[in-house]
């Protein structure tokens, strides 16, 4: 079986989660990091040297960071509704995991950080605004994309791409600040929710 290590309030341990849900994948967790077991000893730096949930053991096999496991998943299940086969529909796919990964954490983390996980080391208020205003930026861009494919983030149906931006898209609404309207962002928000799985690890949880 395979089993996933990493605390359940992680958004990157929520999407590798949501996505074993997604395509029936049964799975054991074992809770590790802030609040459970340390991810700062040999044995669990031993599987990732970055010390960061989550990692998967599948076998003898180890893998970590988040979206590639979400990409190994999905090729071993041979999902290719999720991840495209087609080199450009795959691109795009991975083009809107990396942005999320990238861009779009990148934005909001200052300002989650004091808002939502009260970090003392993130109380400067001029750098909160600067976040908040990158983010709702960043949403605004996928505002844009979404109303030009009409549903979905890569295209007009459910990928890999939505698990992770479904996840910050969930954090975004979740996080006590100003937000601009954004209509393709909510109906979106309002369609993944129709998935079990979105509403289990995700709109349930925590931002």
């Amino acid at each position: 079986m395979l089993e996933i290590l990493g605390r359940s309030s992680s958004i990157n341990v929520r999407k590798v989660l949501w996505l074993c849900a997604e395509i029936e994948q049964p799975c054991r967790q074992e809770q590790w990091g802030t609040g459970f077991r340390s991810t700062n000893t040999p044995e669990f730096l031993a599987l990732n040297p970055n010390g960061l949930v989550p990692v998967i053991r599948d076998g003898p096999f180890v893998l970590w960071e988040s979206n590639t496991i979400c990409r190994y998943l999905a090729s071993k299940h041979g999902r290719d509704d999720l991840l495209p086969r087609e080199v450009g529909s795959r691109a795009i796919v991975e083009q809107w995991m990396d942005w999320q990964a990238t861009e779009l954490n990148d934005a909001w983390r200052y300002a989650f950080m004091r808002l939502v996980r009260k970090s003392p080391k993130h109380g400067d208020p001029l750098a909160i605004a600067d976040s908040i205003e990158q983010w709702n930026r960043h949403m605004t861009m996928l505002d844009a994309q979404l109303r030009h494919t009409g549903a979905y983030v890569a295209s007009t149906t459910f990928t890999l791409a939505d698990i992770g931006i479904g996840l910050a898209t969930h954090r975004w609404f979740a996080t006590p600040m100003d937000r601009p309207a954004l209509p393709a962002v909510e109906t979106y928000y309002e369609r993944l929710s129709d998935r079990a799985a979105f509403r289990a690890f995700a709109r349930n949880g925590p931002p």
